[in-house]
């Protein structure tokens, strides 16, 4: 028989109305909410605010990379374009506007190429009007007037560039033809004017290596900042454990912590973009060595031509630039890494070596032993170029600090791959102090970068009286170089 009273307490007490007041256990989910919740929406917070600072980053440091290689563009532009207007000056100042001194000025642009990139380094050409006089790899289109043409993001190319010229000199970024792509490509133009002539004279670089080294920092950033997502949501689910675990753990104490931690990451964040920063604005500097020799030989070739025609004594400035040009080759001889030594492809990497440091020894006025071992195999150009490179900088390196009497070089060919050693009898230094030192050591950073690029090592050792640097190149890396390089003659498109 069912209680009238159903709420009636059994001891007889009085009845319980309204609501239930909460229990221990409803007490612990809401407190274990209000510290949930608060911790979720903290950690939202920070991957957001993580997120939109890495990119921020990102944005600036691709500004920063874009403007750099601009810069560095323009800078080899003007040069090249200063080369060529060295060649036709002569011309231009003889004062004659016919047909016949036009042609040798044309003649001349045509011959004019630079790069290692077939037909990509090219001097043009342009009337005024628009006329095309010089554009080597469309012979097609020379003597049509392009003053209308316009690239595929629609801006007018020709009548910019002819602008451009009117005021003197300038550049202008566009679109147009890349020879060794076959297809178009982003270019960055810098022209000069020619006023008696109506000329428009000018070169250009294509920037889609610049396109591509931004969009590898996209990338990266993008890597960066998924990574840094997936920290600060594995930690999130870790607090989250943790408070679950314990329901009232989490107090304010771990939460600064937690926040701390969060800050350490954000900073080792920056502080690896820092570096990677670091890492290109090197790699920048090494890309932007220029090939002055070819300068050399232009100039040479123009002051020959001049002495041909006997149009009198050498003008200042041809003979101000050539003296000029000799200072700077001498100057940045050891800084040209990305140039091909001449010596490794006439002579081989033994000979090379050897007549390097005859030629150092002779300079430094101290004595050169050099000794070959094991049995001779042809290396990849890499292996040749680095270990060429290599030696190169600890012989500048002698000379600079060492104060030696003796340099001792040894080639070794093992069944292990190849070992180089530069050993000297100078003062030795402290190899730990000088590679823990941002402000030293940068010859043997750029060392072991170099062999690191290659997949080979550096070792170094010194106290007074013997410091000897020891580079060891793989037998793997070496077949693995010979392979790419094969596969790229065979495919060098």
């Amino acid at each position: 028989m069912e209680s009238p009273l159903p709420d009636a307490p059994p001891d007889g007490g009085p009845a319980r109305t309204g609501p239930e007041p909460p229990g221990p256990r409803r007490l612990r989910r809401r407190i274990l909410l209000l510290a949930l919740v608060p911790l979720l929406a903290a950690m939202l917070l920070i991957a957001l605010a993580v997120r939109q600072q890495t990119a921020d980053l990102s944005r600036r440091e691709h500004a920063l990379v874009e403007s750099a290689y601009i810069a560095a563009k323009e800078v080899e532009l003007r040069n090249h374009v200063d080369i060529a207007m060295s060649a036709l000056q002569p011309l231009y100042d003889t004062g004659r506007d016919d047909a016949e001194i036009k042609a040798e000025a044309i003649r001349l642009l045509n011959s004019f190429r630079y790069g290692s990139s077939a037909g990509d380094g090219y001097f043009f050409a342009y009337e005024f009007d628009g006329r095309c006089l010089v554009l080597p790899h469309q012979p097609e289109l020379v003597g049509t007037n392009l003053w209308d043409i316009r690239d595929r993001d629609g801006r007018y190319v020709v009548r910019t560039l002819i602008a451009r010229a009117r005021e003197g000199q300038g550049f202008f970024r566009y679109v147009w033809n890349k020879p060794s792509l076959r297809q178009v490509a982003p270019k960055l133009g810098y022209v000069v004017g020619l006023p008696r002539w109506q000329w428009m004279v000018g070169t250009g670089l294509y920037l889609d290596d610049i396109q591509a080294t931004l969009d590898e920092l996209d990338r990266q950033g993008r890597v960066h900042i998924w990574t840094t997502l997936l920290w600060i949501g594995g930690i999130s689910l870790l607090a989250l454990s943790l408070v679950a675990g314990s329901a009232l753990a989490l107090n304010l104490s771990e939460y600064r912590a937690a926040d701390a931690q969060l800050q350490s990451m954000a900073r080792q964040v920056v502080q690896s973009q820092e570096y990677e920063r670091a890492h290109l604005s090197r790699e920048l500097h090494d890309s932007t060595g220029q090939t002055l020799v070819s300068i050399k030989l232009l100039l040479d070739s123009a002051l020959a031509e001049l002495a041909r025609q006997g149009r009198g004594a050498v003008p200042t400035a041809l003979s101000k630039a050539r003296t000029r040009l000799d200072d700077a080759l001498s100057e940045v001889r050891h800084l040209s890494h990305r140039l091909r030594p001449a010596l490794l492809d006439t002579l081989g990497l033994p000979s090379a070596l050897r007549q390097i440091g005859e030629e150092f020894a002779e300079h430094a006025d101290l004595a050169f032993f050099m000794r070959l071992r094991g049995t001779q195999t042809e290396l990849p150009d890499a292996v040749k170029t680095v270990l060429f490179r290599i030696t190169q900088e600890a012989l500048t390196n002698i000379d600079k600090h060492a104060h030696a009497s003796r340099v001792d070089l040894r080639l070794l060919f093992h069944r292990r791959g190849v070992r180089l050693t530069v050993q000297d009898d100078g003062l030795g230094f402290n190899v730990a102090a000088v590679q823990d030192d941002p402000q030293r050591g940068i010859g043997l950073r750029n060392m072991r970068e170099r062999l690191a690029a290659v997949g080979a090592s550096l070792r170094v050792q010194s106290r007074p009286g013997a410091t000897r640097l020891v580079a060891d190149v793989p037998r793997a890396t070496v077949t693995r170089l010979a392979r790419l390089e094969r596969a790229a003659r065979s495919h060098p498109f």
